[in-house]
């Protein structure tokens, strides 16, 4: 059976460079993947006003997922006001019922950075809500999962992001073959954020990360995850 993978985040760009190699090698494996961004994260650029900015982002995210073979969609929220409600997660459970994924990729839940922490949580809560048997008298913002089936995801993943850091501990390596590393660098250098234009570079700092994390996994480049419960993506365990 193929893979089929969600991965949510707070803004367009967030699973790009947290998770995109990973997803550049479940793709090539033949899973089928879709990069959620529940934020286009439009208000970040030191210069750009947001609806400009808005526009790049999702040119950045479309052509990102496009250049790896992934799915791209990216919900209404507005970027730094990412709600943490049930109504929010909601709509991710829709997504999840009518894609019908067995892993779900995210930020880790503690953050220095509010929505990423909301993405996390509202994650979490739409995979149980997706898998929660519904009847007419529930919320009315239930209603909409109501006419999908059930669906229950196997496996919820946490990337490791330089802002997500407080408490995170791998358990889960993934092997990133070169394959997978040069289909995610030639998509993601083509956004300037990435490249450092905003100040941090990006880039240099995820690659750095795959190779330190391929040392303690014992290949040339791993990518570090913590997993509720251990998936089967490989039978690696962490030290």
């Amino acid at each position: 059976m193929t893979r089929t993978v969600l991965a949510i985040g707070a803004h367009i760009g967030d699973m790009d460079l947290t998770a995109g190699p990973t997803l550049a090698k479940l793709i090539l494996d033949g899973a089928n993947v879709t990069i959620v961004a529940l934020t286009a994260g439009e208000r970040s650029h030191p210069r750009l006003a947001p609806a400009e900015y808005k526009k790049q982002k999702i040119a950045e995210g479309e052509a990102f997922a496009t250049s790896i073979g992934a799915d791209f969609m990216v919900l209404g929220h507005s970027d730094g006001f990412l709600p943490d409600t049930d109504e929010a997660a909601a709509e991710l459970a829709t997504i999840i019922r009518d894609q019908q994924p067995d892993t779900l990729i995210t930020h880790w839940q503690h953050s220095r950075h509010r929505d990423h922490e909301h993405a996390a949580r509202l994650t979490t809560r739409a995979r149980y809500l997706a898998d929660l048997p519904l009847e007419p008298s529930d919320p009315p913002h239930l209603q909409a999962l109501a006419d999908l089936p059930r669906h229950t995801v196997r496996t919820l993943l946490h990337t490791e992001n330089w802002q997500d850091m407080d408490g995170f501990h791998p358990t889960l390596y993934v092997p990133i073959p070169d394959e997978a590393f040069y289909r995610w660098i030639s998509a993601i250098r083509h956004q300037p954020f990435a490249r450092g234009e905003q100040g941090f570079r990006h880039i240099d700092y995820y690659t750095a990360l795959l190779t330190t994390r391929g040392c303690l996994a014992g290949y040339p480049r791993a990518a570090a995850f913590h997993s509720t419960p251990t998936p089967e993506l490989t039978k690696l365990p962490a030290p």
